[in-house]
């Protein structure tokens, strides 16, 4: 169960780095790694994609958790504006996760690479929305809740990368909008692990040390490494050209999801 152990801490220190240098989410790097290892120690081919997303996303509320703490002690929460999107969000998430477990390996592994290399044309680019709008009321906040949660569960991200923007556009202060979206990502984490572990749960073919599309051992050896590596990432970003970093980790991003889809393609083939 414990084989290749040693790469998951690998994995989890260079994902915390990152998200802490960069603002990153976790899945964007931490999904097609996984993805090489669960085919590299050919497990199911028609489960890898749903395994590394669902064992991304119950990594989520372990890094919020501590991310929001310190968001809150700044004053840097809205937590209006989370009240107002949390049952979308939660719901969002659940159904989101519940649904993947019935879409094929191949299809989900092109969706997530179709948002992976949007969201890494956003890095590269550095675009950033100007404020143009005011925040919607209770209703509309709820539905772009609804939305968010669903497409976060596909992807296993914090939602981050569509709340910011969106919270920005809004004229929500940048500090304020990822404090805000840290405190988004706890729930939605919660709620999307539980629809995972409920999707998959005796599902036919998987390996052991799974509990429901989770994998239990990456899953714990990630987490030890992430969430203290996050914080040094944090404070090295202070002394190095974020910007230009941020390209070429987009660039990585396309080169990385695009052969995670080829080696799915491959393996589904056979």
């Amino acid at each position: 169960m414990f084989e290749l152990w040693w790469i998951y801490l690998l994995i989890g220190a260079g994902v915390g780095f990152m998200a802490g240098l960069l603002g990153i989410g976790g899945g964007m790097l931490q999904v097609p790694l996984m993805v090489f290892v669960f085919t590299a120690k050919n497990y199911p081919p028609e489960h890898v994609m749903h395994m590394a997303i669902a064992t991304a996303m119950a990594t989520i509320p372990f890094t919020a958790a501590a991310s929001v703490r310190a968001h809150h002690q700044r004053s840097n929460v809205d937590w209006r504006i989370v009240r107002w999107m949390l049952p979308g969000l939660l719901a969002g998430a659940a159904l989101g996760a519940l649904s993947t477990g019935a879409i094929p390996g191949r299809p989900l592994a092109i969706f997530f690479t179709v948002f992976i290399f949007f969201a890494a044309t956003n890095m590269f680019f550095d675009i950033s929305p100007k404020s143009r709008a005011q925040l919607p009321g209770a209703i509309g906040l709820l539905c772009f809740g609804t939305v968010t949660g669903a497409i976060s569960s596909f992807l296993a991200a914090g939602a981050a990368f569509i709340t910011i923007p969106f919270m920005t556009w809004c004229s929500v202060p940048l500090k304020r909008a990822i404090g805000t979206a840290a405190a988004i990502g706890f729930p939605l984490g919660v709620a999307g692990t539980l629809g995972y572990v409920w999707g998959g749960w005796a599902r036919p073919g998987l390996p052991a040390g799974t509990i429901g599309f989770i994998y239990l051992p990456a899953l714990v050896l990630i987490v030890v490494t992430s969430m203290p590596m996050a914080p040094i990432g944090a404070r090295v970003s202070a002394a190095l050209p974020v910007r230009q970093l941020r390209r070429v980790f987009g660039i990585v991003l396309y080169a990385l999801v695009g052969r995670m889809l080829y080696t799915l393609w491959q393996t589904t083939a056979q």
